[in-house]
């Protein structure tokens, strides 16, 4: 692509730039483009360094995305990677083109970039088309009172259109309901100057009778929602008749008026307005006030009622995200349960794995400790951890069942062969020596005495040999035993790998084989090379499975996080040697809180039960190892993390 630029620009010349922000492996830059810019994890030889931006991430792809300039414009373009590109939040469609607009934020990974433009505004012969010019300050202050009655029905409209313009893009942005209720109650004493209390009430579920959720005063105190008194009346005609409500003067009122919950709290006067979606009362709000009797006027009820419209929908939105995170969670539950139950010696883990790592990312968040001064974590972020931990070992649903419920070194079928083999070995033994003593009774005619004298020699030959057979199957037996440690040590084999004992009219035959004395002297744990390679590739196969899930963006790292919860930060670790920052925080939290279960878990046939401090004094040494982080094992120590 050539550098000719459409403005009569500079060749090469910098027409927009990135700004980086992001933790761990990226680091905060600004990144000039000319034309066309690479985003990736890896440096292209064919593309020089002015037209790849490096983001040093396992969980980005090695071509990730790419921005390059048509005209005044610049697009960004996902190149099938495996994590997406995310812009304004949205994840773009793999090889199409998005258009930039300056201020975009575009994400990868962990990497957040804003786009800058500095092309200048198009030249005079540049048609441009205006519609209307609107001056915006005006929808962003209260009109001033005319004396021209029109003029002022007008400013009301006016006034009232911006505040519910306002309520609608302030409740837009919420994302849960303490926050809605909150920005509400902010709401309602900005929208009416006179109202001095506001309560919101919520049905738990359609049919049942609502409860005060928020309650509160003008002059900022926050009373107690359950020891609000209401009147019975008005909540009741508003969610039975499903009305709005407004009395003035309310002392007076007829069909108020001598009600005592509004005579004890001097209620002048009041609004009640139901929220209302498509038929469905979800709760209501009421605003009162016990100074002025004319405090609310019609145009106030319509504009509550307006209100009331708009947190409806929120409240709504709110059960639909609320219903489909269950339906993640129970989907996550029963895949992880699923899994589990092909091995029922560690059911449970995965659910334990992932209390452990939420309370200790919560612990970390709340740490003074200097080095964890920056790191937080929102609460998307925790759910998204906790995701990562009940699924980090998903992959074992393609791990054989005999290898991943594999409780010695050497199978129990394998175990059994062994010990026939070694009754076989003595029955030859036996054979062999009778037999002997038979030839030699044939040839030499032995006499009574010579004959039992031969008989007593063979007995006490066979039970040295027996004794030394019983010996090297207690020997095989204890090493059988999967050893937690390196440091545990494996009993001498040699000597019973070199014996040999002859078969009927046959060479002599070996009583353990080659592969069982490779798999007795496994140091640590009870798998082979070969099996350790199966269950390790359990992580790979995690993350295959997890990439193939459209995760939202606040979930988007669920995939990475589990990927590397064997990597140690020595880079001894699998499936990809990580070490040091490659290796996220999130993933960190999650390796101790696995190591961790993994050896306090109950007794399995394998192993036994590791108490608590002495799992602690392992954990430990594996600080001091360079494996895992001390920063953050020590706030799981102080926090206490797996109660």
């Amino acid at each position: 692509m050539g550098n000719t630029a459409s403005l009569g620009e500079p060749v090469g010349a910098v027409t927009a730039y990135l700004e980086v922000t992001g933790d761990g492996a990226v680091t905060p830059t600004v990144f000039p483009i000319h034309d066309e810019v690479v985003i990736g994890r890896e440096p292209q030889d064919s593309l020089a360094a002015d037209k790849f931006l490096c983001i040093p991430e396992h969980t980005v792809s090695r071509r990730h995305a790419r921005i390059r300039r048509r005209g005044d414009t610049y697009y960004v373009e996902d190149l099938h990677s495996f994590n997406g590109t995310f812009v304004l939040g949205n994840r773009l469609r793999p090889g199409a083109w998005h258009p930039l607009r300056d201020g975009d934020e575009v994400s990868v990974s962990s990497a957040q970039i804003v786009f800058h433009s500095l092309l200048m505004p198009a030249r005079e012969n540049t048609s441009t088309v205006i519609a209307k010019a609107v001056d915006a300050s005006d929808l962003t202050r209260m009109l001033d009172a005319s004396p021209d009655p029109t003029q002022c029905d007008v400013q009301r409209t006016v006034q009232k259109l911006h505040a519910m313009a306002q309520v609608s893009i302030a409740l837009g942005a919420v994302t849960d309901r303490a926050t809605l209720t909150e920005k509400i109650m902010n709401f309602i004493f900005e929208l009416f100057p006179l109202a001095e209390r506001a309560f919101i009430l919520l049905r738990k579920s359609e049919g049942e009778e609502p409860v005060p959720v928020a309650a509160a005063r003008r002059d900022g105190t926050v009373m107690d929602p359950e020891r609000v008194k209401l009147s019975r009346t008005i909540v009741g005609d508003v969610l039975n008749k499903k009305q709005s409500i407004l009395s003035v003067d309310t002392l007076s009122d007829r069909h108020f008026g001598s009600q005592h919950s509004i005579i004890s709290q001097a209620i002048r006067s009041v609004m009640c307005v139901p929220l209302l979606l498509e038929d469905e009362c979800l709760g209501l709000i009421q605003v009162d006030t016990s100074s002025d009797p004319y405090a609310f006027k019609e145009q106030d009820l319509e504009m509550l009622t307006g209100v009331c419209a708009e947190t409806a929908v929120a409240l709504k939105n709110f059960q639909l995200y609320s219903d489909i995170e269950q339906l993640l969670d129970g989907f996550v539950r029963a895949s992880v349960q699923a899994i589990e139950e092909r091995d029922p010696v560690t059911a449970g883990h995965s659910f334990r794995v992932a209390d452990y790592a939420e309370h200790l990312a919560k612990a970390v968040d709340r740490s003074d400790a200097p080095e964890l001064r920056k790191v937080a974590f929102s609460i998307d972020q925790v759910r998204e951890i906790r995701y990562a931990a009940l699924l980090h070992d998903f992959g074992k649903v393609g791990v054989r069942e005999h290898v991943l419920r594999k409780e010695k070194k050497l199978h129990h079928a394998d175990m059994r062969l062994l010990e026939q083999r070694f009754k076989y070995a003595r029955a030859c033994l036996e054979r062999q020596a009778y037999r002997h003593l038979v030839e030699m009774h044939a040839q030499h005619e032995l006499s009574m005495v010579a004959f039992r004298e031969e008989t007593r020699k063979i007995e006490e030959n066979l039970r040295a040999e027996f004794g030394r057979l019983d010996k090297f199957l207690d020997t095989i037996r204890h090493a059988n035993e999967p050893a937690i440690s390196h440091t545990e040590g494996v009993p001498d084999l040699k000597e019973i790998l070199h014996y040999a004992w002859h078969e009927p009219d046959g060479p002599g035959a070996p009583l353990l084989e080659e592969w069982e004395f490779s798999a007795l002297s496994v140091s640590k744990g009870c798998l082979t090379p070969d099996e350790r390679r199966q269950i390790e590739s359990h992580v790979a196969d995690s993350y295959s499975f997890l990439i193939l899930i459209p995760w939202t963006r606040d979930l988007s790292g669920v995939p990475a996080i589990a990927h590397g919860h064997h990597e140690k930060l020595d880079g001894s670790g699998y499936p990809m040697g990580l070490r040091g920052d490659q290796i996220s925080i999130q993933t960190r939290i999650l390796t101790i809180c696995d190591i961790f279960d993994a050896l306090t878990a109950g007794d399995r046939p394998y192993k036994k039960a590791v108490p608590v401090e002495m799992a602690l004094d392992m954990l430990s040494g594996e600080c001091r190892a360079g494996h895992i982080d001390p920063r953050l094992f020590n706030v799981f120590v102080e926090s206490r993390s797996w109660l």
